[in-house]
């Protein structure tokens, strides 16, 4: 029996059982093996690739945080990485590691230079574990460093040295080369994206100017700094040119536009802590402080912040992190013997947004049009919300619509797996959601079902757009009324049929998101779910329970049935099973089996995360799509049909 079983029986019988617990228990790891046994210590969550927070993704963060570190501390202006699907080489022209001691560095917990504030003041990785952590969790390690003429390789696997060149003459210019694969049998099925890794070197220029970093040959360079990153983030038009304020250690941007809400980018020596912290919470209140003065009046700090878009990055000597992948800052101080990072925010920003905001009084004016809007807005919306909310708390107490789990992104305590893992599937009526609430993950999977189509919001008045029942609920069900740090699931996740009808609904849901809470999309807590459009399988092989196929398409079950999410995937299908093929479609979600559905929804479920991209012109789409331009939909319809053969899947 378990301790953890032991230690539910009533404490009467406890005495009764017996538990092995010797010196045979205490086990000692070396650093590799902890590692690797305990990924999620080191890198945060594993993933394969899919998701920008993946861990692939922080290994090749703590390789390139070096190389600026270099960077940083003034030597080497240029930065080359070459990214794979697979494999990752970073190599930078610094000062090279110390050739005794590169051996130490990639292998020895606890070791590196970064104690020593006199050589990296300002460094990202102060504990001497990241590049240890990537050597552990990959197959295949290679450290080079060039020093002064001469060199040294070193080459390892799961932390294990395979060989060792010695010191030797180099021609080669100084600084350091690190190739990594990441091990397979930790990160299952991984894979580099692009489009994950592109945004993170972009952040590295933005957050050093002057720094050419070339991926994949492609240069990468900011003028600008923060500027630049704000250009290139924003999806709306700015309401006033951005505000750019530059100090030591310090700069910032700030603009509003029409989107609801607040939205922020977050800095500390070049890490980007998409989780705020101590920086964020003073630059926030700073900001609503400076802007309320400079105008003397009352303004509500939630008007004068709402629809702002804004960008923190602060350099702090020995900066404490919450967790080993620095999402979070955690510094009160911006040194050992420096002002509290509250004071030194709070300072510049009265300084200069007020010096700003005086000389440029264009901006200023718009500025005070924007608070006086959100106020306006918010004292309409006042009664509506007060009303929905009680409204939705009594329809709540009797919603069969949700079914919710058990464990909650927000929860103050509980197994972060779990939270993590946390997700709400919105469906479009009882019979979608009923495969889903069968053979669902009671704790840490929800239903929501909706009502039918839910209401069109674009270009509606917040006001009107409250008064919605079904998106009342929604709202509350997703706890995301007075802000989205309140989500109670990681995964908000749309299911809807993969028909005409079903594509409708997404479009407006997706619609209200974008509209009234953009950062869920932001921040990627919005998913699609991808089910198959068909079952290809034997007809003359006897089904038997328990040998469905997983939903990766393509692996062939032991009933010889094939789930396909295109019709390529379709035609491989027919072609394999030949004249025993027997060919369904599947037109709504209610049409597939309970027991069907369960790999489409267990933990390799196939879901597209929804991005939001400037490029995307979201403003425009919308308009064209859920505006009242009907006949020019109808002739872009039209123009654009493509009529499907039905006798194909007969």
């Amino acid at each position: 029996m378990t301790e953890e079983e032991l230690t539910i029986l009533p404490e009467e019988k406890r005495e009764t059982v017996e538990t092995s617990y010797s010196g045979d228990d205490i086990k000692t790891l070396d650093w590799k093996e902890h590692i690797r046994l305990r990924p999620g210590m080191y890198i945060g969550k594993l993933g394969d690739g899919s998701q920008n927070d993946d861990g692939i993704y922080v290994l090749l963060k703590e390789v390139l945080d070096n190389a600026i570190d270099e960077y940083m501390m003034g030597f080497g202006k240029q930065i080359d990485i070459e990214v794979s699907e697979y494999t990752v080489g970073v190599r930078d022209y610094g000062r090279g590691i110390p050739l005794d001691k590169v051996v130490d560095v990639s292998s020895k917990m606890n070791t590196g230079a970064k104690y020593d504030s006199k050589a990296f003041k300002k460094s990202v990785g102060l504990n001497g574990v990241g590049i240890k952590a990537v050597n552990a969790l990959s197959t295949d390690f290679y450290i080079k460093s060039v020093r002064d003429g001469k060199s040294i390789a070193i080459e390892y696997s799961c932390g294990e040295i395979v060989s060792d060149s010695g010191i030797m003459p180099s021609d080669e210019p100084n600084g350091t080369f690190v190739r990594f694969t990441p091990d397979n049998s930790i990160f299952r099925d991984y894979r580099y994206r692009e489009e994950y890794v592109v945004p993170l070197v972009k952040n590295y220029t933005f957050l050093n100017t002057g720094l050419s970093i070339y991926l994949n040959g492609k240069r990468y360079f900011s003028r600008n700094g923060l500027l630049d990153l704000l250009k290139e983030n924003l999806t709306t038009e700015p309401l006033y040119p951005i505000i750019h304020l530059k100090g030591n250690d310090i700069e910032a941007v700030i603009t509003h536009t029409k989107q609801i809400g607040e939205e922020y980018y977050s800095f500390v020596n070049g890490q980007h802590t998409t989780q705020g912290g101590t920086h964020l919470s003073a630059f926030r209140e700073a900001v609503s402080r400076t802007i309320k003065e400079y105008f003397g009046k009352n303004f509500e700090y939630s008007d004068i912040r709402n629809g702002i878009v804004a960008a923190i990055s602060i350099k702090v000597e020995e900066p404490v992190f919450e967790s080993q992948t620095k999402t979070k800052l955690g510094s009160r101080d911006m040194g050992p013997e420096g002002p509290t990072v509250a004071k030194f925010i709070g300072d510049f920003i009265k300084k200069e947004l007020d010096n700003y905001l005086h000389i440029n009084l264009d901006t200023a004016d718009i500025l005070q049009k924007k608070i006086l809007e959100n106020e306006k807005e918010r004292k309409a919306m006042a009664g509506v919300t007060k009303a929905v909310r009680e409204k939705a708390k009594k329809i709540a107490i009797h919603n069969k619509k949700l079914l919710d789990c058990r464990v909650h992104l927000s929860d103050p305590k509980g197994d972060e797996d779990k939270k993590e893992a946390s997700s709400i599937f919105i469906t479009e009526g009882d019979s979608a959601a009923g495969s889903i609430t069968k053979i669902r993950d009671v704790e840490t999977q929800a239903v929501f079902s909706l009502r039918g189509k839910p209401l069109n919001t674009y270009g509606m008045p917040l006001v009107d757009v409250y008064k919605n029942d079904e998106f009342a609920l929604l709202r509350a069900a997703l706890n995301i009324e007075d802000s989205i740090d309140d989500l109670r699931y990681n995964k908000v996740i749309i299911a809807t049929d993969a028909d005409v009808d079903g594509m409708h609904i997404r479009l407006l849901l997706l619609t209200y998101i974008l509209q009234f809470f953009p950062d869920l999309i932001k921040k990627g807590h919005v998913y699609v779910l991808q089910t198959p459009l068909f079952r290809v399988r034997n007809k003359k092989t006897t089904r038997r329970a328990g040998t469905r196929q997983s939903k990766k398409s393509g692996k062939e079950s032991t009933d010889d049935t094939y789930y396909c999410y295109t019709d390529e995937e379709r035609v491989t299908a027919i072609n394999k099973l030949g004249a025993n093929a027997e060919i369904t479609r599947f037109k709504g979600l209610g049409e597939i089996s309970p027991e069907e559905f369960r790999g489409f929804i267990g933990p390799d479920m196939r879901l597209d995360r929804v991005t939001l991209r400037k490029e995307d012109a979201v403003a425009e789409l919308l308009e064209f799509y859920m505006g009242k331009n009907t006949v020019e939909r109808q002739n872009f319809i039209i123009d654009n049909l493509v009529v499907e053969d039905d006798s194909q899947i007969s």
